[in-house]
This record gives C-alpha cells, structure tokens and sequence, in this order.
C-alpha cells in the first residue's frame, strides 16, 4: 500500500511508500497508541457489556404475564398514590380549620364589641337625661355649664355645621404595588391635620366616627392607624364641626395646608375638602376620674380652663421628615 503526496513545485503525486508489517500486512498509522485506540473504540468494559447483553436478553425472554403483573402493580400503586393524596387534603369532619374557627371568633367578638357599644351609648343617654332632669330645678346656668363642659370634654353628642376633609391613600397603595408604602396615609398625617383643625376653631373633631377629646390619641400599632385605641382604614374621613369659612380660610394658613398638598401632588394621596350644613358628631365613653383632682390656683380655687386663643399647631416639619418638599398648598 502506498498514499499519495504531491511536491512543493506543484508536479504530479508520487506514492510514498508505507512500511509493511509482519507477514506483508500494511501497519496502521496509529499502531504504536493500541491502548488509547482500544480506550476510544471500547469505552465499555467487557464485565459491563455481557452483563448488558444479559440483561437484554432476559428481557426478550421475559413471560407476558410477568409483564402484565408488573403493569398492573404499577397502575395499583399510583392509584393508591393519588387516594392518600386526596384523602389528606379532604377536610376531616367534625374539625373546623384554623382560618375558619379564628373568623368565626373574630365575627363572635365583633357582635359582642357592637352590643356592648350600644348598651354603653343607651347607659350614657339615660345618665345624661337623669343628670339634667336633676339640674333642671337648680337653675339654667348650672345646666348650660354641664353642658359646655360635656362638648369641650368630647362625652357629649353635637351636631352642626363645619368641613369635612378625606384623605385616601393612592390608587397603587390600595391595590398592594411593591414600593408604595410612602403613599398611605400615616398617624402622623392625621396629627397635623386634627392639630391644625383646633387651631382653626373647630369645636368638635371626629375621625372616622371617633370622637377626639382630652384623652384621644392618634397613633400606629403595625400597619394600622389607631383612633381611641379603635383601629380605622382608608378613606380617612375628618369632620369638624365649626363655622365653615372660618374653618377653610384659617386651615389654609396652617401647616396641614402645606402638608395635605405636598400628600396630594408629591405622593398621589388623595385629598378632598367639602363644606356640610348638618354633621353630627358621637360622643366619647364617659371615663370618671379615679386619682385625678383638680388643682386649685393662688387664689384657693380652681384652675381657670385655658384660653380659646390657641395659636397654629402642627409639625411644619413632618412633610420633610417623609422626605415631601413643602412648597405646594391646598386651597
């Protein structure tokens, strides 16, 4: 055997002669690598290949019906896979799950919470007609009194005339959009507006239904804002009751009014105003004193109440803290 080359001049290919081996039979050119050669054809080890052909060849023979029975076993098996998976996730009679028995509780309070309120506001009426069945006879003055004080104290009932101001977080907060946590409405938010709102002459404020007196608080516990320890959702609505155009005209040189427009334009929170000719407004739980006296003055009696000339209230502040620009107002 010969291979053919051609020279470097380009001329006709001249076989080149390839070295016989024993008995005239032409070598490989890879002879001298037997053992990588043997590697790369035979990469399977011959234990490994007759096992394999075994194997195969039991198969071949291997009877229907022991084919069947295998099929069968595996059809029973998955069939009593799927069984106990069903029979787990079926509820059991007899047991309530947890979510449930926790609504169920929640829903037994709730009812139980509402009737107490309404026994409470009954027991508060009936007291306050007592009280001024008895004060009747002891003159007028006296009566009107109690009853002012009953309306600065926030125990008593009031209606009348004044504003109503909502706020309501933004539409990407309601519907839970990662990332819009600055555009809920906060305690925070409420306190300077109710602040303001006193020193706008408001004479009686309600959040949400909740009354505000001496002893309210205005407060966050988690993701909830508390009124009166009474936990209160947007749209917060704010009622003040007062003269209407005293009330606008003052609030806008307040702080809330910077505040509430940096909420509206900065961070999409919506904020509305509106004058209402009737609001009528609950009173809070009457709380008695147990500890608590008056503190008498200089002269031996008792502490005159404070001036009505309160000047503007309200974090100027609070919108930088959240990191708002203060430079838009609400009109």
């Amino acid at each position: 055997m010969s291979v053919s080359r051609t020279d470097d001049d380009g001329a006709t290919p001249v076989a080149a002669p390839v070295p016989a081996g024993p008995g005239g039979r032409p070598r490989r050119p890879d002879e001298s690598m037997s053992l990588l050669r043997e590697l790369l054809e035979n990469p399977l080890d011959a234990g490994y290949r007759d096992m394999a052909a075994r194997k195969s060849e039991a198969q071949q023979h291997l009877p229907w019906w022991r084919r069947a029975a295998v099929l069968v076993l595996c059809v029973v098996m998955g069939m009593g896979g799927v069984w106990a998976a069903k029979a787990l996730r079926a509820p059991q009679s007899g047991f309530l799950p947890a979510r449930t028995l926790l609504v169920e509780q929640i829903r037994e309070r709730a009812a139980e919470g509402d009737a107490l309120r309404t026994s409470n506001a009954e027991s508060a009426a009936e007291i306050e007609r007592l009280r001024d069945a008895e004060l009747s006879g002891a003159g007028s003055e006296l009566l009107t009194q109690v009853r002012l004080l009953g309306v600065a104290s926030g125990h008593v009932a009031v209606t009348g005339p004044g504003i109503v101001v909502t706020l309501e977080d933004s539409a990407a907060a309601r519907r839970g959009v990662a990332g819009t946590e600055d555009e809920r409405v906060t305690d925070v938010d409420l306190q300077v507006l109710v602040n303001s709102l006193w020193a706008s002459g408001a004479e009686a404020i309600a959040v949400n239904g909740q009354r505000l007196g001496p002893t309210s608080a205005i407060r966050t516990a988690g993701q909830a804002i508390l009124v009166n320890l009474e936990a209160v959702v947007s749209p917060y609505v704010v009622e003040a009751i007062g003269d209407p155009e005293q009330l606008q005209t003052r609030l806008a040189r307040t702080p809330a009014s910077t505040h509430l427009g940096v909420l509206r334009g900065t961070y999409s929170i919506g904020v509305s105003i509106r004058t209402a000719d009737d609001l009528e407004l609950p009173g809070l739980q009457q709380l008695t004193p147990e500890l608590a006296e008056p503190l008498p003055d200089d002269d031996g009696g008792a502490v005159s109440p404070p001036s009505q000339d309160v000047p503007p209230s309200g974090d100027s502040t609070a919108a930088e803290d959240r990191g708002r620009p203060a430079d838009e107002e609400v009109r």
